[in-house]
């Protein structure tokens, strides 16, 4: 069984993002990128299912620009067989990314794809859902527990009320949860290894895919800085402030 795992280059989650000065987005220039820890989540769960015996392959796919490359040989580091990049400047939006991995399962056939929930840089928790729409196959999101058995896969999902089982016939889909795993230091040896490994480059118009942004980034600005805290002497001036200030009670 082949499995496929969408990664993502996003700014790394130690940096402090700062807004552009005009507002018309992130600054990312001399900032540090790395993948989508959510998909490196997901990149770890597919290959311990490959260490079980129960996959045969893992492919990485990556959807952007040149540099995503160093994202897929990360991911080969850990452990993925083979890399496939859709290179393009254009700026992908959700609905884009899932088109175009549609088109990389059609090509590949995988039994099972894993992605991460979502990605860190715009939050938006909608990719695997769309690619599961696209290609017609069964979907479990938020993902903690994964367990192939046979031709099903078996998935513990945290919801407000404690555990959701859920089994899903392969081919199928799953995002990946914090929970899952935690995944594995990268070793030098297996960097020097990754460098060899498969890489094929993609254009969208190879996939026949068109990736215009249907969406229009507006403005981008930082949120609002909090004021200081202050302290009260007692309970009755609490209630005071919170009605005649804040005005929330």
């Amino acid at each position: 069984m082949k499995v496929l795992v969408p990664v993502k280059r996003v700014v790394d989650y130690n940096v402090k993002v700062r807004v552009k000065s005009d507002g018309t987005g992130v600054d990312i220039a001399n900032v540090k990128m790395s993948m989508n820890p959510f998909d490196e989540i997901a990149v770890e769960e597919a290959v311990r299912l490959k260490e079980k015996g129960v996959a045969t392959e893992v492919i990485a796919v990556s959807c952007g620009v040149a540099a995503c490359q160093e994202t897929l040989r990360t991911a080969m580091a850990i452990g993925a067989d083979r890399g496939i990049l859709v290179e393009t400047d254009v700026e992908l939006q959700p609905l884009a990314v899932a088109k175009l991995l549609k088109a990389i399962v059609d090509k590949e056939q995988p039994g099972l794809i894993i992605a991460g929930k979502q990605a860190i840089d715009d939050d938006a928790n909608q990719t695997g859902q769309m690619l599961a729409a696209l290609a017609d196959l069964p979907q479990a999101t938020f993902a903690s527990k994964v367990e192939v058995v046979g031709d099903k896969v078996r998935v513990a999902r945290e919801i407000d009320g404690g555990l959701e089982i859920l089994e899903l016939t392969l081919p199928a889909v799953i995002t990946t949860d914090l929970r899952l795993n935690e995944p594995r230091y990268v070793t030098l040896p297996n960097i020097m290894k990754a460098k060899k490994k498969q890489l094929d480059t993609f254009k969208p118009a190879d996939l026949g895919v068109d990736v215009t942004p249907r969406l229009k980034t507006l403005k981008v600005s930082e949120p609002p800085k909090r004021g200081a805290g202050v302290k009260v002497p007692d309970v009755a001036t609490l209630v005071d402030k919170l009605k005649n200030e804040a005005k929330v009670i």
